[in-house]
């Protein structure tokens, strides 16, 4: 007895000696630098190979597996986008708990994973995230001048680098994290040229106790370059794929090192364009050239995750374009939506196995995923039984002016003086619904710049016209992107600017959609809320299929998937596991044009 007494104790010594040791070592700091030429970790050259990927667009539920699959793949480190508006989406009222905001626990799993961190706080990040993660309550000042020294937005950065920064600062690599060095804005060459605003951004997280090495990212082209590198920072370049790419950054500061902050092995889709799909050719061929020539980089993105609720983005590259990007964020990457491993995964995994003296970990299994049989959709309420009390203004004012940063917005108001003819929004931003009467006129959709309609005679003495608006994104990159919502100007009939009108928010959050009642009356129009209801006996994740319905938005258990529309590519929205419960599960959908049931029903895939 006392022999295994001795060695009982003898066990629980040596276990408390390796949990200390593991301990100490996971908290060990360590040092990154800079040198001309290579980045240095400990003062030994280290190739940083990482894989990007958005706590925000993963259920935490799965932030471990997808840190997992990229490592598994052959990267060694994981960057991060952080998004400033999905963490203060109110001036001054920060969340870094709820759903998937927990920025500090998502580093820490890297962390624990054995996996480097590349932070990339922005302000200003880009991403296909709405307003490029800047918040939409800056909109609310109507001369607002954003990534630049103007002091009102300086007021709210500060702000934001002050909050964050204390989040991220333990987790530093100085300090015992793994977080090895943190991004300055992002891509500021293809943007602006305010080298006070942008050397002051890096002093203020100086100042806040960010003390490992800072990068930019920009275009390898010289102008780029200029305008958006930082002094002393390394220059990341997006992408970098050639040796013309990489002399340009020694060109631009031959004392620090380069590398390609963006190689990407997919590409974003748009509403009405084909699935982006980039095959594996070209990226096996970049990455090929990265490892021969040392070059750090890293793939943007190995996996991108979801834009679920409102947070979907939009691009423009001139005054009339418009291009909302859809609610998936697939990518085409290697590590899909659902987390899955594609063939372009395998293909890189045994590119990089190649070049490594260990053997890869082994690749995650998948995550399960179920089928549920078809169920229907029925109206029980729509848009006009639930309009909140308006506000009277004489001319239309975009919903940021309101404190209203998503949603829906509808304007109303009686005509006189002129009763029809030619209709002009200037400028509907995005996708507005024209009623007259209670009866859908015609659509105007913001892209193109084709605005006006033609507005029918009515036999009513004073008609009422209503203008519904969709938030379809802010924009999140280049010069236009102070993108109001809603009417941004003004609406006129004949030339005759109309006047008078009552406005009704509606942003439809996810606790007033849940609390709605039935109202179901005959007669539905344009607009309608939809509820249906299914049964599982186990939970995994699953795609929703909405071929059967027209545009709108889609909750689950109170849960936004986000946005849909039957002009594709996109028609089944991704739900994850968490989302769903055994026994009945709630569906909510509203719909801008369908009008009577429909069938939806639970697939295994996003196409």
């Amino acid at each position: 007895m006392k022999a295994i007494l001795s060695a009982i104790k003898t066990i629980g010594v040596i276990v408390l000696c390796v949990f200390l040791c593991n301990q100490a070592s996971a908290q060990a700091k360590h040092k990154f630098s800079l040198s001309k030429h290579d980045f240095l970790l400990d003062g030994k050259p280290f190739q940083i190979i990482s894989g990007e990927m958005h706590p925000a667009r993963i259920p935490k539920m799965y932030w471990r597996q997808r840190v997992q699959m990229a490592k598994a793949m052959g990267c060694n480190a994981i960057a991060v986008y952080v998004f400033w508006n999905y963490l203060e989406q109110q001036p001054g009222v920060f969340d870094f708990k709820s759903e998937n905001r927990n920025v500090a626990e998502f580093i820490n799993i890297c962390q624990q994973e054995g996996m480097w961190v590349l932070l990339r706080p922005g302000p200003y990040v880009c991403g296909e995230w709405d307003f490029g993660g800047l918040p939409p309550y800056l909109l609310k000042i109507p001369d607002i001048k954003i990534r630049c020294s103007d002091p009102r937005y300086m007021s709210a950065v500060s702000r934001y680098v002050k909050n964050i920064s204390i989040q991220i600062k333990p987790l530093l690599c100085s300090n015992g994290g793994p977080i090895l060095m943190v991004q300055v804005e992002n891509e500021y060459g293809s943007y602006g040229n305010d080298r006070n605003y942008i050397e002051n951004l890096k002093q203020l997280w100086v100042s806040n106790g960010i003390n490992v090495p800072f990068y930019t990212a920009d275009g390898p082209t010289a102008f780029m370059l200029e305008a958006g590198g930082v002094d002393g920072a390394a220059i990341g370049l997006d992408s970098g794929t050639s040796d013309d790419d990489f002399d340009q950054a020694t060109k631009h500061n031959p004392n620090v090192p380069a590398f390609s902050s963006e190689t990407y092995p997919g590409w974003l889709t748009h509403w009405k364009e084909p699935w982006q799909k980039t095959g594996k050719d070209e990226i096996l061929k970049e990455v090929k050239y990265l490892m021969d020539h040392k070059r750090s980089f890293n793939l943007y993105v190995v996996h991108g995750g979801t834009n679920f609720g409102y947070n979907a983005g939009a691009n423009a590259f001139n005054p009339t374009q418009f291009q909302p990007d859809v609610t998936s964020y697939d990518y085409d990457a290697p590590v899909n939506e659902q987390g899955r491993a594609t063939e372009k995964y395998f293909a890189l995994r045994d590119l990089l196995a190649s070049y490594s003296k260990n053997k890869l970990p082994e690749v995650p299994a998948p995550i399960p995923a179920i089928e549920i049989p078809s169920f229907q959709l029925r109206p029980f309420t729509s848009v006009w039984h639930e309009l909140p009390k308006p506000t009277l203004m004489p001319q239309p004012k975009p919903m940021e002016s309101m404190g209203q940063y998503h949603g829906f917005i509808l304007y109303r108001t009686k005509l006189i003086g002129h009763k029809s003819g030619e209709l002009t929004i200037t400028e509907p931003h995005d996708y507005a619904l024209v009623l007259l009467n209670g009866k859908l006129v015609d659509t105007v959709y913001r892209d193109g710049g084709k605005w006006t309609v033609k507005l029918p005679e009515s036999d009513v003495k004073d008609p009422v016209l209503d203008i519904l608006v969709e938030n379809m994104g802010h924009i999140n990159f280049a010069q236009y992107m102070i993108d109001r919502k809603g009417i941004t100007d003004r609406v006129t009939l004949n030339g005759m600017t109309l006047m008078n009108w009552e406005v009704y928010n509606l942003p439809m959050t996810e606790h007033w959609v849940t609390s709605l009642q039935n109202k179901y009356i005959d007669n539905f129009h344009d607009g309608v809320f939809f509820k249906g209801t299914f049964k599982l006996d186990r939970v995994a994740d699953t795609y929703l299929d909405m071929s059967n319905c027209k545009k709108g938005m889609m909750w689950v258990n109170g849960h936004n998937l986000g946005r849909y529309w039957n002009t594709g590519p996109q028609t089944r929205l991704y739900c994850p596991a968490n989302w769903l419960k055994q026994g009945e599960n709630d569906v909510v959908v509203f719909d801008l044009h369908q009008q009577t049931p429909v069938n939806i029903k639970g697939v295994l895939t996003l196409y």
